[in-house]
């Protein structure tokens, strides 16, 4: 992906930030804005996130690092990240029918890493998310190993987390990114 010049993307930050105050209560905009402003490269990344459909929001702050979190907040799986396999792995076993990029690649290519199961189900608790599409999140070594990998959504006013070929692909699956600054 190319570089994204970030201009507007404070102002549009800033609104999602103040009309989602349940998502990151004891949390100020003017720290957060501050993080951003001495982090370009992380301000590029949120651009990204933001251009592909992610809608990135602050989830938390981790005391141990002094970073704020940010996730994909979209209430559907980030609309220009779908129909894509897992990994890299698996999009190079495909011998037809090959999906555009992978999931991990595309994270990458973002500057992000895909939410884990964990995280997946925190985002969860602060809204209701993937009720019409699903997700990839991080999967286990051994279940990839195996050609596995891991996706949820919320469906029934549940959490559900699935396993399907790394190598498989949907129109309505795609995955959520963390961002740390």
């Amino acid at each position: 992906m190319e570089a994204e010049k970030p201009e507007g993307l404070l102002p549009i930050l800033k609104a999602r930030f103040e009309a989602n105050r349940i998502r990151h209560k004891l949390i100020q905009w003017a720290d957060v804005q501050i993080k951003l402003d001495a982090n370009p490269e992380k301000l590029r990344s949120l651009a990204k996130m933001e251009k592909t459909g992610g809608e990135p929001d602050v989830v938390g702050y981790d005391d141990a690092t002094g970073e704020y979190i940010f996730y994909d907040c979209a209430a559907q799986s980030p609309k220009e990240r779908r129909s894509i396999c897992y990994d890299r792995a698996a999009l190079d076993a495909r011998k037809a029918n090959k999906p555009r990029d992978s999931a991990l690649d595309m994270a990458a290519a973002i500057g992000i890493v895909i939410l884990t199961e964990e995280e997946y189900r925190a985002l969860q608790e602060l809204g209701e998310f993937d009720t019409k599409t699903s997700s990839w999140v991080q999967t286990p070594a051994m279940i990839r190993e195996r050609g596995g990998a891991l996706f949820c959504d919320r469906r029934y006013d549940h959490v559900f987390t699935y396993h399907n070929g790394a190598d498989s692909y949907y129109a309505a699956r795609g995955f959520r990114g963390s961002l740390r600054v």
